[in-house]
């Protein structure tokens, strides 16, 4: 381990947005003889302790990976009770969110999930839209590619209207027609269970983004080994194409 850095570059420097891939209930729910949903209900009380986390630790804005636009090819009944445990973890932690004064928000086409989950969802963003302290994001129904594809024709739409030339066609046009065109884009993404892929998550987003890898399953991914992916975050030097003598 690298001696920590006390420079303004390191051990003051949290990131604002941490991205994280919650990945490994299933495993972990095998490894103990489980029933894949078990593994699933307890990562969704991790989520609880992920938040408080992360406000602990400074992180304003925290985007979690629930659901990607290919878990609906896994098994009808584990997709059905993953929706329903959906709806009781709104329910019982949304209270928390509004105490708290966090923003929630999705990202996702969340309108092809069932009618219950969207209800809870939008009830959810509604009840803390005017919340400026912090923001929790849910990927739902998400994948990056379609995403991608949707901001494509949102532009090409512009351009045989006339509202935008092609050659006026920058990053800033591309960025301000993704889902995410309210939220920077995320400092540090977590990917937990030892996988080490993005798996069509925030792709254009990650480009300067910092990665942390573990072993560890998503179940056992606490508050202690939250704070140390923003400790090894602190240590990294993000240079944006520049030299170490230029930041």
């Amino acid at each position: 381990m690298s001696q920590e850095d006390n420079s303004p570059r390191g051990r003051d420097r949290v990131p604002t947005h941490v991205a994280i891939i919650m990945d490994g209930n299933g495993r972990w729910a095998k490894e103990r003889g489980k029933p894949r949903i078990f593994g699933h209900s307890e990562g969704a009380q991790r989520v609880r302790d992920v938040v408080e986390a992360a406000q602990k630790a400074g992180v304003r804005i925290l985007t979690l990976y629930a659901f990607s636009s290919e878990n609906w090819n896994r098994p009808k009944e584990e997709i059905s009770a993953l929706m329903g445990l959906l709806v009781s973890s709104l329910r019982k932690y949304g209270e928390e969110l509004v105490a708290n004064e966090i923003k929630f928000e999705t990202i996702g086409d969340i309108e092809a999930l069932p009618r219950e989950c969207v209800e809870a969802l939008v009830a959810l963003k509604e009840r803390t839209k005017n919340f400026t302290r912090a923001m929790l994001v849910l990927a739902l129904n998400y994948g990056a590619r379609a995403e991608t594809v949707g901001a494509v024709r949102e532009i090409a739409k512009k351009v045989k209207l006339g509202e935008i030339a092609p050659e006026d066609i920058d990053w800033d046009t591309i960025a301000d027609n993704l889902q995410t065109r309210e939220i920077p884009d995320p400092d540090l993404i977590i990917r937990t269970s030892g996988e080490q892929r993005l798996s069509n998550y925030l792709l254009l987003q990650a480009a300067y983004s910092e990665f942390y890898f573990t072993d560890v399953y998503w179940p056992d991914f606490g508050a202690a080994e939250f704070a140390k992916a923003i400790e090894e975050y602190k240590r990294r030097e993000r240079r944006y194409g520049k030299t170490s003598d230029q930041i």
